[in-house]
């Protein structure tokens, strides 16, 4: 990062006009070409000028330093390899005027990567040895090395002190310190230094090449290069007649040679199928290959992106893992917590904090962290082994190293000491966040007729718990292959939430017997006729009265109605008859008698 800030700063000095995106993207690259040139110079004056070419072709087409030297691989180790290689060189040169360059070398390859351990332990060693060589010059003499300055004060002793006192002395003195504490000091750094590379080296366990790739030509190459160098500059001038009378026949040379040819061929069409089918595609695109050859594209990186940037706010914070840190900034535009540029390994062991806890103390370090969503990466469907299920150990080891108390890695192991995410697995496992957001409605889903449901092609295992139900977070997006699955961290509630229990009623309570209230009370009266009860009664005797005045009134209401109803059909029926009569005397007229 300092790196590509000078050399921005210095192009515009220029007035050159780029932006500091190009000089990031371009920065590996380039300095892989200059890798190259340097392992050219160093192996030129280890060896010959023909062997100087074939270490630059191996360095240039080598897989593993390939992966890190890509256009947009934005990482230490495209500069801390050209500075490890220019160092060598220049160590081996030994001139006067590449000391000062060799020290600017070395002070770069110190703040760019924690491999210059590799500088710092070798050239001691190779002085070390040089001394024991009775080899010793003042061009070895260039740097500042507690060891130089024993062995100068030795000299001094010798030159002051008799041969007998001198002998005591380098016996008891010499031989104690620069031997044990020398050797010991060793030791622990090597110690420490395999450490900090095995775990760096399985950080990147996802984007490696396949096996059999040569990755760690370079440390090889280099640590063989300054152990021919600790002999001194090997250089053979044998004549054609005694190469004839010691080397093997014509025949048998010619086969040597074709054989190493091949093998060299092999190796390039082997690196350059690699480069091209690993490191030349875009990273967020994956490809894989039917049975009839047919290719599939799956782009579920950048559909999960697209959505992020279109359905969040634009202040939201998204909580991943480190890994995908850079492409949800750069893709989504969404502010991310912790990303490959992130140095607090605190604020990492909190992430991983995070994944590894239940849910309800995952939720509260994301409350204090104001995480709005939670983006996971899942290969289960697909069999996609670089998925966050994979990685979850570094996480849990991340956070033990910061949280011992709460995280522990032993907890999320089967007593046999198995990782298992079946029924057979660790209760802390199938309980965790990491967990619960991988394998969400994951239970319902059967891929083919010959898995159950819920199984996972990746671990080829049916999961354990397959009835996950989530209470502060919510899906919001999951990708067509599920590849990638966005969560929603819920917000507090503005009231807390009551659970509803049955009423439970005092049976040593004094019953109350109510006096029947005749029909024609109405029902404002019966206010005031358990007006007195309702005081010496709790409220919710008042519900049963008011409930007991308004029946009493629809029952009064329906008598009232009924008793209209038979006046009026009674009237009716009264009316109905005196018309009749007045019919039949219409008809039959009365007959008067004279």
């Amino acid at each position: 990062m300092v790196t590509a800030g000078l050399i921005h700063y210095v192009l515009n000095l220029l007035h050159i006009t780029v932006h500091i995106r190009d000089v990031c993207v371009f920065l590996a690259p380039v300095f892989s070409g200059l890798t190259s040139i340097s392992t050219f110079l160093l192996t030129r004056e280890l060896w010959n000028q023909g062997a100087g070419l074939l270490a630059a072709c191996f360095i240039a087409i080598v897989p593993g330093y390939i992966s890190r030297s890509v256009a947009g691989s934005f990482d230490n180790e495209g500069i801390a390899i050209f500075a490890l290689q220019f160092t060598y060189y220049l160590w081996v040169c030994l001139k006067p005027s590449s000391s000062h360059s060799a020290s600017l070398s070395v002070r770069s390859a110190v703040s760019a990567w924690g491999g210059y351990v590799f500088i710092i332990n070798l050239i001691p060693l190779h002085v070390f040895v040089l001394l024991l060589m009775q080899r010793f010059s003042r061009r070895v003499y260039i740097g500042v090395f507690v060891l130089l300055q024993v062995y100068a004060f030795l000299q001094y002793l010798k030159d002051r002190l008799t041969r007998q006192e001198f002998q005591t002395l380098f016996f008891l003195g010499v031989s104690l310190a620069a031997g044990v504490v020398f050797l010991s000091v060793i030791y622990l750094t090597y110690t420490a230094m395999l450490r900090s590379t095995f775990q760096s080296s399985l950080r990147y366990q996802s984007t490696s090449p396949p096996p059999g790739c040569p990755s760690s030509l370079i440390f090889t190459s280099s640590t063989s290069m300054m152990n021919v160098s600790l002999a001194g500059k090997v250089r053979k001038h044998v004549s054609e007649q005694e190469k004839a009378e010691e080397g093997l026949g014509p025949n048998i040379k010619s086969i040597v040679t074709m054989l190493m040819l091949m093998l060299l061929m092999m190796f390039a069409v082997h690196c350059t199928w690699v480069t091209s089918n690993a490191y030349s595609s875009p990273s967020v695109v994956l490809a894989s290959y039917n049975h009839d050859g047919s290719r599939n594209i799956l782009d579920d990186f950048r559909e999960a992106y697209y959505w992020l940037r279109q359905n969040t706010d634009e202040h939201a914070r998204v909580m991943s893992w480190w890994d995908y840190g850079y492409q949800i900034a750069g893709m989504a535009n969404r502010t991310t917590l912790v990303d490959n540029n992130t140095w607090n390994n605190s604020h990492i062991a909190l992430v991983g904090k995070a994944m590894s806890s239940n849910e309800t103390a995952a939720y509260e370090i994301m409350r204090s962290l104001d995480v709005d969503y939670v983006l996971i990466i899942f290969g289960g469907v697909i069999g996609y082994s670089g998925d966050d299920i994979n990685k979850f150990l570094w996480m849990v080891r991340i956070a033990e190293g910061e949280h011992p108390r709460d995280i522990r890695e032993s907890d999320y192991f089967t007593p046999q000491g198995e990782f298992r995410v079946d029924k057979a697995g660790s209760p802390t496992l199938l309980n965790c966040l990491m967990y619960k957001m991988s394998y969400y409605r994951f239970g319902e889903m059967q891929l083919d007729f010959r898995t159950p449901p819920g199984f996972d092609r990746t671990r080829n295992a049916e999961i354990g718990n397959k009835d996950i139900k989530l209470k502060h977070l919510e899906e919001a997006f999951t990708s067509e292959h599920w590849l990638v699955r966005i969560y929603k961290v819920k917000k507090l509630e503005n009231r807390d939430r009551v659970e509803h229990k049955l009423r439970s009623t005092d049976t040593n309570r004094q019953k109350y017997t109510s006096k029947k209230v005749p029909t024609s009370i109405p029902a404002h009266r019966c206010f005031g006729h358990f007006s007195q009860t309702y005081t010496q009664n709790h409220t919710f005797l008042l519900e049963r009265v008011i409930f007991f005045c308004l029946q009493t009134r629809q029952t009064v209401d329906r008598r009232e109605e009924n008793e209209s109803d038979t006046h009026s059909s009674t009237i009716s029926s009264s009316k109905k008859k005196e018309e009749k009569k007045e019919r039949k005397g219409e008809k039959n007229p009365p007959i008067e008698i004279e």
